[in-house]
């Protein structure tokens, strides 16, 4: 069960990380600014910005771990 449990989470944090990737790509925010755009994509993270603030962090640390290899 606990196994399910995470293999979910992280296909769900993959989908969150895709989205913010191609949202980047399109240049229509600066990505400080994306939780609006994770909330409106994503229902289960419309009401609660504080998770969809943590998915961006998380997304960004990702993101500068990157491009310092």
């Amino acid at each position: 069960m606990c196994h399910n449990v995470t293999q979910n989470a992280d296909a769900q944090m993959e989908e969150y990380f895709e989205y913010l990737d191609q949202l980047r790509e399109s240049g229509v925010t600066n990505m400080f600014g994306a939780v609006p755009y994770l909330q409106a994509e994503f229902p289960e993270l419309s009401s609660d910005r504080a998770r969809a603030s943590q998915v961006l962090q998380l997304w960004m640390q990702g993101r500068r771990g990157q491009e310092e290899q």
